[in-house]
C-alpha cells in the first residue's frame, strides 16, 4: 500500500498546502461531529448532500454522495433527495447536483 492510499481525502486534497484545515477537517469535523451518537451518520450524510445541492456546492457532493451510499442511503434514495431539491432549491442546482450523480452512480454500478 502507498502512502498516499493512508492519507485522509482532505490531506490528499489539501495536505501541504493548507494543513490547518486539514487538521479541523479529520479531527473536528470527521473525528468529533461526524462521530456523535445523537444523529445517525445516515441522517447525517442526508442532511448534508441537502446542504450541498441547496448551496450550489457540487464541487464537494461526489465525495458526499459516496459516503452517503457507505452510511445507508441508496442510489434511488439520493435521487430522490435531488428531484425534491429542484422545488425547494432551484432547478440548476438539481440539474448540476444530477450531473454529479450520475457520473458517480454510472461509475461505481
Amino acid at each position: 500500500m502507498t502512502e498516499k492510499a493512508n492519507l485522509t481525502p482532505a490531506q490528499r486534497a489539501i495536505g501541504g498546502f493548507a494543513p490547518k484545515l486539514v487538521s479541523l477537517t479529520d479531527d473536528v469535523l470527521f473525528g468529533d461531529v461526524w462521530e456523535r451518537a445523537e444523529l445517525p451518520k445516515r441522517d447525517r450524510s442526508l442532511i448534508t448532500v441537502a446542504a450541498l445541492i441547496a448551496g450550489g456546492n457540487t464541487e464537494q457532493l461526489r465525495n458526499h454522495l459516496r459516503l452517503a451510499q457507505q452510511n445507508g442511503l441508496t442510489e434511488t434514495e439520493l435521487k430522490e433527495v435531488i428531484i425534491h431539491l429542484a422545488f425547494y432549491a432551484g432547478w440548476p442546482r438539481a440539474m448540476s447536483a444530477m450531473n454529479v450523480a450520475k457520473t458517480v452512480f454510472i461509475t461505481e454500478d
